[in-house]
């Protein structure tokens, strides 16, 4: 029987405690997700920051067919065309672990997102932006695929480039991430290249209201 949240968790949330229940596998998406909801954002992103691969790779199977990821969820329908919205995460490689996916909405009523990953100037210069279309897929699932890139992009956004240019050909090149919904602001991901599922995770918390 899974852990009961409250008890693991005292008020405030706790993050080391939070990824130690993730880790044990021993847990209730729907408590987690409630949990999330409860804290403030910095809370909400310390939590989502605290965890560690085997911790994003637990959440992410029992995230499946839970929570559906809507675009709305990604980038409120509240936002104006071209307004950026990050999702703050955490991966599950040894290196450049923390960035940020952000997204836009291409004009109102889009069925499709725009974005990009920020993670940082050395990043960015020596592997690229990786840019990226996403769009729910029909099993409640959102996907960021690599192999479209944005027709446009807003002001203050880096130029667009391939992601088969300079080291992105082994990073972004010929990847779709999978995003499962968690709570109302988490998502959790994994990438699959070429077809292939692979062992690479990230959790992602969205920024704002």
């Amino acid at each position: 029987m899974a852990n009961d949240l409250n008890q693991t968790l005292p008020s405030g949330g706790v993050s080391l405690e939070l990824n130690q229940l993730l880790v044990s596998g021993d847990f209730d998406l729907r408590q987690i997700g409630a949990h999330l909801d409860g804290l403030d954002e910095a809370s909400r992103l310390g939590a989502v920051r605290s965890l560690s691969g085997r911790a994003q790779a637990h959440l992410f199977e029992a995230a499946k067919g839970v929570r559906a990821v809507r675009i709305d969820d990604l980038v409120p329908a509240s936002c104006a065309p071209l307004q950026e919205v990050p999702h703050y995460g955490i991966n599950s490689l040894l290196m450049f672990r923390t960035f940020a996916k952000v997204f836009c909405r291409p004009q109102a009523g889009a069925s499709e997102l725009w974005g990009y990953n920020r993670s940082g100037g050395f990043v960015e210069t020596f592997v690229g932006p990786g840019y990226y279309v996403a769009y729910e897929s029909e099993d409640g699932e959102a996907l960021v695929d690599y192999t479209r890139l944005p027709t446009g992009k807003p002001d203050g956004w880096p130029a667009i480039i391939p992601n088969e240019a300079r080291f992105g050909r082994f990073v972004y090149a010929n990847m779709k991430d999978v995003l499962r919904g968690v709570s109302q602001h988490v998502t959790i991901g994994r990438a699959i290249r070429n077809g292939k599922v692979m062992d690479n995770w990230f959790a992602l918390c969205r920024s704002g209201a």
